[in-house]
C-alpha cells in the first residue's frame, strides 16, 4: 500500500539557513624535519598532494527589460541568487518575478529552474503593470498552467488554447498571481495557488491580481545607466551545471543524461495534467529519488520522506513510477 501524508498549506516560504558557497583554498604542506635539516621531506615518503581549489564561478546578468550587464557569484539557492542580482542592480529582491537563462524574452521553455549552466548568462525579470481581472468559471478547469519561482511568487506558465483564460487577453504567461478575491496568495507554493482555482465554484465570478514582468520599453533610458558592476559575459553550451538546493550547499554536476532529461520532461507532463502546475526541479528531484528504487512502494516511501508537503495522489506515484520505468528502459 502506498503511503502518503496530508499536510496544510504553508502560507510562508520556509527560511532557508544555507551557507554561501566559498572559494577553496590549499593548505600549506606540512614537512617533516630530517637529520640534514627542516623543511624536507622524510626520505620514503612522497610529498603530499596540493589540495585542489575550486573555481570560482561567476555568472554575468541583466535585467530583462534593459540594463548593464552585471557580474554575480557565491549563491547556493534561488533566494540567495536573487539577492545577489538585486544587490548589483541596486533593487530589492522581492522586485524579481523569475529569471531567464539566455534570453531576455518571457519564454517559459528557458526559465531558470534549479540548475543552470556554468556558461549561461541570466535575464531577471521584474514586476511590471499591476493589473485586476474578473474571471467568471465557465468549466471545471481554467486552462492556466502555474508554477512559481521558489521564493513565494506563483506565476503563470502556460494557457491553454480556447480555454476560459485564453479568452482574457489582457491575463498572459508569465503573470505573477498576487491575489484571488483580495486574498494575497504570496508566499505560497504552485501547487496550493492551482489548487485555490480548481476549487473556486463553477459559474460564479472572481478577481485575479496579477503583476506583469516588466516591458523593455518601460525603461529604456536606463540601459544606458551603469550599474555596480559590469562585464561581457558569452552565452554557451557547457556540459556542466550548476545545481541550486533548498537545503545545503549548491554543487557543479554534469549536465543531466538523456534518461534523466526524458524521464523528468515526463514527470513534468504528469504534474500539469494531475497538479495544474510544471516544475521542472521538482520532476528532476522525483526522477533522482526514484530511478535507484527497487518497486513503487519503496518509491513512495522515499517520496514522501522528501516530499511529502505535496500530498501527491497514489494515482500519480503509480504514474510518476512508471515513466520513470519507462525512460530507464527506452520506451519513451
Amino acid at each position: 500500500m502506498l503511503r502518503g501524508s496530508r499536510r496544510k498549506c504553508k502560507k510562508s516560504a520556509k527560511s532557508e539557513e544555507n551557507k554561501l558557497m566559498e572559494n577553496g583554498g590549499a593548505d600549506e604542506n606540512q614537512t617533516t624535519p630530517t637529520a640534514q635539516g627542516k623543511g624536507q621531506v622524510a626520505a620514503g615518503h612522497p610529498a603530499p598532494a596540493a589540495p585542489r581549489i575550486r573555481p570560482r564561478l561567476i555568472f554575468h546578468t541583466q535585467l530583462a527589460h534593459g540594463s548593464p550587464t552585471g557580474r554575480i557569484e557565491g549563491f547556493t539557492n534561488v533566494k540567495e541568487l536573487y539577492a545577489k542580482i538585486a544587490e548589483v542592480f541596486e533593487i530589492s529582491p522581492t522586485e524579481i518575478l523569475f529569471c531567464t537563462l539566455n534570453t531576455h524574452k518571457v519564454d517559459m521553455q528557458r526559465l531558470l529552474g534549479g540548475q543552470i549552466g556554468l556558461e549561461d548568462f541570466i535575464f531577471a525579470h521584474v514586476k511590471g503593470q499591476i493589473k485586476e481581472v474578473e474571471v467568471t468559471k465557465s468549466e471545471d478547469a481554467l486552462g492556466l498552467t502555474i508554477t512559481d519561482n521558489g521564493t513565494g511568487y506563483a506565476f503563470i506558465k502556460r494557457i491553454k488554447e480556447g480555454s476560459t483564460i485564453d479568452r482574457i487577453k489582457t491575463v498572459c504567461v508569465g503573470d505573477h498571481i498576487e491575489g484571488i478575491n483580495n486574498q494575497t496568495i504570496v508566499g505560497c507554493r504552485h501547487y496550493e495557488v492551482a489548487k485555490m482555482l480548481k476549487d473556486l465554484p463553477k459559474g460564479q465570478p472572481f478577481v485575479l491580481a496579477l503583476v506583469e514582468p516588466r516591458k523593455a520599453f518601460d525603461m529604456i533610458a536606463r540601459r544606458t545607466k551603469c550599474g555596480k558592476s559590469t562585464g561581457e559575459g558569452k552565452v554557451g553550451s557547457g556540459r556542466e551545471t550548476l545545481r541550486l538546493r533548498s537545503k545545503g550547499s549548491a554543487t557543479v554536476e554534469e549536465a543531466p543524461t538523456e534518461f534523466e532529461e526524458q524521464a523528468t520532461k515526463k514527470v513534468d507532463d504528469l504534474l500539469e495534467s494531475y497538479m495544474g502546475i510544471r516544475d521542472v526541479e521538482l520532476a528532476a528531484t522525483m526522477v533522482e529519488i526514484g530511478k535507484d528504487k527497487k518497486n513503487p512502494d519503496e518509491f513512495a516511501e522515499a517520496l514522501d520522506s522528501v516530499l511529502g508537503d505535496f500530498a501527491f495522489p497514489d494515482e500519480f506515484v503509480f504514474d510518476v513510477w512508471g515513466a520513470i520505468g519507462d525512460a530507464k528502459n527506452g520506451r519513451i
